[in-house]
């Protein structure tokens, strides 16, 4: 890949995820210390919130006026289903409102903003934007708003991803992590979560030690972090990122587990018998998002292992961004087959071989695939 190709692409997108985070922190803190519901269920009883629909028309709207409006194929989450109901009015509003104050700090990040305040059309026509199915040619967006809305809503660990895929590879991948904390041993806060959160006032990014925000080209061999800065540090891209790494730990006694909190979709009782098949000893680190994708592409854990129950379907959006990132920063994302994600077969990873597995490195790599040849057969997936 050419050395400067994408370049303005990818400055762009991490600037519109701080844009994104921003909205985030400004709507968590709202819902958490003012017990704002604005939390509706879609078909499936997953939650959306104000921060998922606001997010993806926030971003849906900046990239269409940067990179030319009708030629910008985004493949993402949510859509205007959930806020085209006759009982919506005020979420609808809400979403109008919280979209139009974060367009208005644009500039402070770099951006343009809108010349006048879009109306409710306008917001409603950038959700519904981000329709394409993507595939095997051309080149589409893919963005979770809000990857990991439970734990959003309850002041937990969440992702905004973004990542541009060109004729079905990943070229690069933005992750913001607004509760992730540039200190490492804020971590594992949510072990003690409910301690911690009493004796904190808000769950904004300075509370918590400040966010961050990942980022990766393909094919670079670079993985780079910056905090999650105010808008009128922007100046400062990207002098203020710093590369990442993965660990270098290879025993699995000393290496750590990421796992997903939610059992709805994943199989915990399979993944804790693979841990201990190949001598994992540590307790797991269970987060919601692609926080995962992080922690492992910032050498805070080793291992992240997700096998599905059966008929849950994976999305791109839940990957495509965290994947590129641990492979940039020297860490490996296959599926339980050793076959690297395919995200050239549109809004799903079809063909999936069991689960997905990623690694730090190649020796705790191996030692999981086999792990999954010699338990597969016994297991309850």
């Amino acid at each position: 890949m050419e050395k400067d190709k994408y370049t303005k692409e990818l400055e762009v997108a991490v600037r519109v995820v701080h844009v994104a985070c921003d909205l985030c922190g400004r709507v968590q803190e709202r819902l958490l210390s003012a017990n704002i519901d604005h939390v509706v269920s879609k078909d499936d009883d997953s939650p959306v919130t104000v921060a998922d629909l606001s997010v993806q028309a926030t971003i849906s709207w900046l990239l269409s006026r940067i990179f030319g409006g009708q030629n910008v194929s985004i493949v993402a989450e949510e859509d205007t289903e959930i806020i085209s109901k006759d009982d919506s009015a005020g979420l609808l509003a809400a979403v109008v409102d919280t979209v139009n104050h974060s367009l208005a700090s644009a500039p402070k990040y770099g951006l343009q903003r809108p010349e006048t305040p879009l109306r409710t059309a306008e917001v409603l026509e950038a959700i519904s934007h981000c329709n394409s199915t993507g595939g095997p040619s051309g080149r589409h967006w893919v963005l979770d708003p809000v990857d990991g809305t439970l734990g959003f809503v309850r002041g937990d660990q969440y992702a905004v991803a973004l990542a541009l895929v060109e004729d079905g590879k990943v070229v690069f991948g933005v992750l913001g992590c607004p509760n992730y904390p540039v200190k490492t041993e804020w971590l594992n806060y949510h072990h003690q979560h409910d301690e911690t959160r009493s004796n904190l006032s808000s769950t904004t990014p300075d509370a918590w030690g400040k966010g961050c925000v990942l980022y990766a080209r393909k094919g670079s061999g670079e993985a780079w972090l910056q905090p999650l800065i105010a808008g009128d540090k922007m100046l400062e891209w990207p002098n203020c990122a710093r590369l990442i790494q993965v660990s270098s730990v290879d025993d699995p006694a000393l290496a750590t587990l990421c796992e997903p909190v939610e059992r709805a979709n994943s199989n915990h009782s399979f993944t804790a018998g693979l841990a201990h098949s190949v001598g994992l000893r540590k307790q797991p680190l269970r987060v919601h998002s692609m926080v995962k994708y992080a922690a492992i592409a910032r050498g805070d854990a080793e291992i992240f292992m997700k096998f599905a129950r059966s008929g849950y379907k994976e999305k791109i959006w839940d990957h495509a961004a965290g994947v590129v990132i641990v492979e940039e920063a020297g860490g490996m994302v296959t599926d339980a087959g050793g076959r690297r994600l395919d995200f050239s077969k549109g809004m799903y990873l079809e063909g999936l071989d069991r689960g997905i597995i990623a690694c730090s490195g190649l020796t705790l790599h191996d030692k999981l695939i086999s792990a999954v040849y010699a338990s597969w057969d016994s297991s309850n997936l």
